[in-house]
């Protein structure tokens, strides 16, 4: 494929609003639709999400209210591209339905951005994660067999295998084992600093849905699963976004921004397989041309600089393309045993006496057996005799190969 610059496409259109009758679009049809392209309306979503807020804290943090109403007309249709986004989940699809294409994209999105990366520590995080994630949807779809009729396999279908990663309940570690250290985004790979960008912004959107719908779940034990894996997502969000350079100013993390909703519009819109979507995708990409200029022109007006001093390369890279990942999640599966201790990842068996994670664990989880995503799996395999899984091989890891029994001590305690 030819490479593609933005900054080559940029024009003199001013920013442009959407009307008010055009902000809900005609929703997906949650049976047609390719799981995929609804992975795709998540991550935009998220994406948008994330710019909106960024660009209010901005405004938090400049006295300048000529720059204020710069970045106020940005906002406004950022806002705008998010309600056309959101506005295409159908009212037919449940709060759990949608959480399993979320834990999907969490899934396959992570596994594709560590596959490219090239930075050794944006790498481990990413694949440290995605062992979480891939538990989450394992125990989200059990869930959703005990409540709902639905079948997985319409909401999933077989890009992504369903069986536990690393159990959830080994997943609470001590605030301090989860912040990572910064880039320099001067020198860091384009590549590294799209994908930090992107997957903040995507587990972001992952944790604040869970945080928002997990009270409106329909029972009890639903309610507190979502709790407990809110707390999770949270964790990842600390993780991921420890990585952004923060010593960027904001106009420099503002032209970033831009550039990555650019660079992820122009992704969906080739990867896009459905056509009224694909024309969506194609429509935000213009917006952001737009709003990729007026930034790249505040930061020479406020700042001095030119946008090729921050970027660097200005090529997009290899574009987004969603895909099954199962080979390459099989391999980092082998790493369930795994935990963190600040800025290191180790086997939970190489812990020392009197270690931040053993404290955490104690201080949170009183009963492992009465823990809520335990507790999920425990009665799915009460009703159905054995938990409820997709795999098209037997678990790379021998333990959490028993479909009768959920395994609660693998990276948890030591020896397991």
């Amino acid at each position: 494929m030819n490479k593609v610059n933005p900054f080559e496409n940029l024009t003199t259109d001013k920013v442009k609003y959407y009307s008010l009758t055009n902000l809900a679009l005609k929703p997906y049809d949650k049976y047609q639709t390719d799981p995929y392209s609804k992975t795709r309306i998540i991550l935009m979503n998220g994406t948008e999400f994330e710019s909106n807020w960024f660009y209010h804290q901005f405004a938090r943090h400049t006295s300048n209210n000529e720059l204020r109403r710069e970045l106020a007309e940005i906002r406004r249709v950022e806002q705008q591209q998010q309600k056309r986004i959101s506005s295409l989940k159908p009212l037919s699809e449940t709060i759990l339905e949608t959480t399993l294409s979320y834990e999907q994209l969490a899934i396959d999105l992570t596994a594709i951005l560590a596959k490219r990366e090239k930075d050794f520590s944006v790498k481990n995080q990413l694949d440290f994660a995605l062992l979480e994630d891939f538990d989450h949807l394992y125990r989200f779809t059990n869930l959703l067999s005990l409540d709902e009729r639905e079948n997985y396999k319409n909401l999933v279908g077989s890009y992504t295998e369903i069986t536990p990663g690393r159990p959830t309940v080994a997943e609470h570690r001590h605030p301090f084992d989860d912040i990572r250290k910064p880039l320099n985004f001067t020198l860091a790979d384009p590549i590294t600093k799209l994908n930090v960008n992107i997957i903040t912004a995507a587990e972001q959107q992952t944790m604040n849905y869970y945080m928002n719908v997990g009270s409106f779940y329909k029972n009890d034990k639903g309610r507190k699963m979502y709790a407990e894996i809110a707390m999770i997502e949270e964790q990842h969000v600390s993780g991921y976004e420890s990585l952004k350079d923060p010593c960027c100013t904001w106009l420099e993390c503002a032209l970033m921004h831009e550039y990555t909703e650019c660079y992820l519009y122009y992704s969906c819109y080739v990867d896009e397989k459905d056509k009224y979507l694909k024309s969506i995708w194609e429509e935000h990409y213009r917006d952001e041309l737009i709003h990729l200029k007026k930034v790249a022109e505040l930061l020479y007006k406020y700042e001095g600089k030119h946008y090729a001093e921050v970027l660097i390369e200005l090529d997009f890279p290899e574009l987004l393309s969603f895909k099954g990942n199962k080979e390459y999640i099989r391999e980092v599966l082998k790493g369930v045993r795994l935990t963190s201790q600040k800025e290191n990842y180790l086997s939970v068996d190489d812990l020392k006496k009197n270690n931040t994670f053993d404290q955490y664990q104690k201080s949170v989880i009183r009963n492992a057996l009465g823990d809520p995503a335990h507790k999920v799996i425990d009665l799915s395999i009460k009703k159905h005799g054995e938990d409820v899984r997709f795999e098209e091989a037997p678990h790379p890891e021998k333990a959490l190969r028993d479909r009768k029994k959920d395994n609660i001590e693998i990276g948890r305690i030591k020896g397991a």
